[in-house]
C-alpha cells in the first residue's frame, strides 16, 4: 500500500464527518501521535499515525514550504 504524503498545516479530509458537519482538517501536530483540528467548529483530536492513515481519504490542501 502507497503511503500517504501529508504534512504540517495541510488540510484533509477524513473518511468520516465531524459531527458538526464539516469534513476538512487541518494538520497542527505531528509525531507519534497527529493533532488535526475541525475547520468548522475548531475542535482539535489526537489520532495515533497508524490509525490517521487508515482514516484520511485525501488531502486537500497543501502547504508549500
Amino acid at each position: 500500500m502507497q503511503e500517504k504524503e501529508y504534512q504540517l498545516n495541510d488540510v484533509v479530509q477524513m473518511k468520516k464527518a465531524h459531527p458538526c458537519g464539516e469534513n476538512r482538517w487541518k494538520i497542527i501536530r505531528m509525531g507519534m501521535d497527529i493533532r488535526i483540528k475541525c475547520e468548522g467548529c475548531g475542535h482539535s483530536v489526537l489520532i495515533p499515525r497508524k490509525k490517521f492513515n487508515s482514516k484520511l481519504k485525501k488531502v486537500l490542501e497543501r502547504t508549500e514550504e
